[in-house]
């Protein structure tokens, strides 16, 4: 479950930088409020890839699998919030199911190095994160 929450967390940071970033200088900031319930923007799993891409060094190929794995993630994890009433133990399942399986699957395009360096890396960004959250 943490790995989904840090997935969706630094989705939302990037997104938000990014939108700062690449907006023309008149035009108004509009940030949308996202609660914990809230289905988890398509462009999510693009950036989260972009950045796995970076911080990891990967090849075209990782990223492109990467970014299948976390698309599909996303849907599903989105699929299950309309299933499911929030909070409820049926949907924590299924998002702890979904969580596992992304992350055998990311094991498996990453391999063992890759994959344990993007754990170190997830920690360090939850810890960034959570800082500037204070």
């Amino acid at each position: 479950m943490k790995t989904l929450s840090l997935t969706l967390a630094l989705a939302a940071l990037l997104l938000t930088d990014c939108a700062r970033r690449n907006r023309p200088d008149k035009a108004p900031v509009v940030e949308t409020v996202r609660t914990e319930d809230s289905p988890t923007p398509p462009t999510a799993a693009r950036d989260l890839a972009d950045v796995m891409t970076t911080t990891l060094s990967l090849q075209p190929q990782q990223t492109l699998q990467v970014r299948q794995v976390l698309n599909t993630l996303t849907a599903d994890a989105n699929a299950a919030r309309l299933k499911y009433p929030a909070q409820s133990p049926q949907l924590q399942a299924e998002l702890k199911r979904l969580v596992t399986a992304s992350e055998a699957s990311l094991k498996q395009v990453l391999g063992p190095v890759k994959y344990k360096e993007s754990l170190t890396k997830r920690r360090q960004m939850q810890a960034e994160m959570q800082q500037r959250a204070k």
